[in-house]
């Protein structure tokens, strides 16, 4: 099963909010800033894997749907009415690095099979369902309730890229320069990432995690993997040549050898951590035999890496560089 289908199921390790009152100040200004859509933006047009989609006016009440499209409209200062939590934050379902950005907490919704009747109940004059699954099904019920962004073409099965996803739903919500400052702003944090740290440049990476079903690896165009390409790394090409359509693969026990790389990183999802770094198979990795694996053991870490939104890249970066680093080092 996949891995980000496994993550929801068993995925449900509480987050303490730690940004300082400066970053919520900040993040605060930020949505206040892209709080007003761009002048006669509308109506717009957003093309999707399912045709083109026009919004004939500002959407007033936004649900959210898809993985992570409720924290890319707050970044665009838009409160969804409704929206999915699919990495179980509770409360208003959205990471630390988007605490203080709702007014009202919004209604939360089912992930893989959102509950229609509590959607229709919204009464949402736009549905965001970007980052899903992407079937002709899931689409068609919701676009029965309300005009729906959905997955753009070849972006199904949970692959878009956080660039895509701004630049969709900024397009939808009227605030397409705000989107484009997004962007620009969160490329310029990882291109300095990126120069702060040269010796990731062109070493080759593993991005893994272990749920109770076992191993499995990220392919190239999965968040987690374009995050470490942005800074330099190269996805294994062990794995992307086995890559199918989904967002990962799996890996059996025997096949561990498909971990190692430069550096390999594993997350547990829904399993303890030492049930990683305590496995004699994942010791004798080439790579982590060598001081070259890192296992995200702190939620706080995991989920930020998890979460790929222009929200939370910020915040993953802070967090998550300093061990590649190490990482790279033999240090891990």
């Amino acid at each position: 099963m996949r891995l980000a289908l496994l993550a929801v199921a068993a995925l449900v390790l509480p987050l303490t909010a730690c940004g300082s009152d400066a970053g919520t100040a900040d993040r605060t200004a930020g949505q206040e800033e892209n709080a007003s859509s761009d002048g006669g933006a509308f109506p717009v047009t957003v093309a999707t894997a399912f045709g083109d989609v026009t919004i004939e006016e500002e959407p007033q009440r936004v649900v959210a749907l898809g993985w992570g499209d409720a924290e890319t409209a707050l970044a665009l200062g838009v409160q969804p009415v409704g929206a999915s939590d699919w990495l179980a934050f509770g409360g208003e379902g959205v990471g630390p690095w988007a605490e203080g950005l709702y007014d009202e907490a919004p209604e939360l919704i089912g992930t893989m099979e959102p509950e229609l009747e509590r959607i229709a109940e919204l009464d949402p004059d736009l549905i965001l369902d970007l980052n899903s699954s992407g079937t002709q099904e899931r689409y068609d019920m919701l676009e029965r309730i309300a005009p729906t962004v959905g997955v753009p073409d070849g972006g199904q099965q949970y692959k878009i890229s956080w660039r895509e996803q701004v630049s969709m739903i900024a397009t939808a919500l009227g605030r397409a320069e705000a989107g484009e400052r997004l962007i620009a702003d969160t490329e310029d944090a990882f291109a300095q990432a990126a120069a702060d740290h040269p010796e990731f440049e062109g070493r080759t990476i593993v991005v893994s995690a272990v749920t109770s079903g076992g191993y499995g690896a990220y392919v190239q165009g999965s968040g987690r993997v374009d995050f470490v390409e942005a800074l330099g790394f190269t996805n294994s090409p062990a794995v992307n040549e086995l890559a199918g359509e989904d967002f990962s693969i799996p890996v059996s026990k025997e096949r561990l050898d498909l971990l190692d790389a430069d550096v390999t990183v594993v997350t547990p999802i829904g399993v303890p951590p030492t049930e990683i770094s305590e496995d004699p198979l994942y010791q004798a990795i080439p790579s982590v035999a060598d001081g070259r694996g890192l296992v995200l053991d702190d939620p706080e870490i995991s989920l930020a890496f998890a979460t790929n939104t222009v929200l939370s890249l910020p915040y993953a970066l802070d967090l998550v560089v300093p061990l590649l680093s190490d990482a790279v080092a033999g240090n891990a």
